[in-house]
């Protein structure tokens, strides 16, 4: 298995794995749009995405794939990352690629001086959560400095 950064001229690579991603959390499939979502971010320099290749009869098969974001905090004066999305098509799964991609995740933050990682998930992802609790990322308790607020623009 290879875990390599992509460019936007290897967008292709993740495309579909992007739209199983968006499938497992119940969004339509549209192929198109996951083209167009993918590339806006690399062409914008708004994330950073790795993709785990594994070799299936000489050819490099896209087996997964997490894309960054990133988080700035002002009280810190610091740029960290936002695990957002983060996939294995179903038959590469229990094979290590999803750790393999959250390490690489972390070795790529920290390189940049990241002082964390971090993600959100649906509470009834419980392999996932599973996964993550087991590699060190901590649930994090209710914030008690801070409130959350959202506006929905819809």
């Amino acid at each position: 298995m290879e875990i390599r950064q992509i460019n936007i001229l290897e967008a292709g690579l993740v495309t579909g794995l992007f739209d199983q991603y968006r499938i497992f959390y119940n969004q339509p499939s549209d192929l198109q749009k996951a083209q167009q979502f993918i590339a806006d971010r690399l062409n914008n320099n708004e994330s950073v995405i790795f993709a785990a290749l594994v070799k299936e009869n000489g050819q490099q098969i896209p087996a997964g794939f997490t894309q960054l974001y990133h988080k700035y905090s002002s009280m810190r004066a610091s740029k960290n990352w936002i695990l957002n999305d983060w996939f294995v098509a179903t038959v590469y799964r229990k094979q290590g690629i999803g750790e393999a991609l959250i390490q690489k995740a972390f070795e790529y933050s920290k390189a940049q001086g990241a002082g964390f990682v971090q993600l959100e998930t649906q509470v009834t992802n419980t392999n996932a959560q599973k996964l993550y609790e087991r590699i060190g990322f901590q649930l994090q308790p209710p914030d008690t400095e801070f409130l959350l607020y959202r506006y929905e623009l819809g």
